[in-house]
């Protein structure tokens, strides 16, 4: 495999306006006069053979990034959810607005939601309490093509059972 093929993204969003339209028609669904409030999504979701893998990404302002309270509660259920009838690896990454990822060998920054659950890494509020915030120092730095790596090895591992 030659390196641009190499570097060609499986998946891309190949109607770019039709996927904002659809974001923000989902954005009138929930009105401002109904009790219901809240929302959040999760960036990719892979199933294999009962197994799953779950990445959330997030961008780091001052060397930290923030996870909404209400977020990180649904992700926690879900992993544990999804992990009582298999395997779950749920990975949340993050990366500099100046990170290239046309280049394996850009690093970007995660921590797997075991880690967060068994308490190693810091479950720090914002002054509001409404955010957690967790710095960079706290995540494993890894390059790109070693989290791609990871996340195949994964997906070998559901091919197994």
């Amino acid at each position: 495999m030659d390196l641009q093929e190499e570097n060609t993204p499986k998946h891309t969003i190949t109607r770019s306006e039709v996927f904002q339209k659809g974001r923000e028609q989902l954005g009138q669904l929930i009105l401002k006069n109904m009790k219901i409030t809240g929302g959040t999504d999760v960036d990719w979701l892979i199933e294999r053979r009962g197994g799953f893998i779950i990445l959330e990404s997030k961008e780091f302002r001052d060397n930290q990034i923030s996870i909404p309270l209400g977020q990180m509660i649904a992700f926690e259920k879900l992993h544990e959810r999804l992990r009582s009838g298999g395997k779950c690896y749920f990975y949340v990454f993050a990366n500099d607005n100046i990170t290239n990822f046309t280049n394996p060998e850009s690093s970007i920054w995660y921590f797997e939601m075991e880690d967060w659950k068994n308490g190693t890494i810091p479950q720090k509020k914002t002054k509001t309490g409404k955010y957690y915030s967790i710095k960079k120092d706290s995540m494993v730095r890894i390059p790109i093509k070693d989290f791609r790596a990871l996340m195949e090895d994964h997906w070998k591992e559901f091919e197994v059972h």
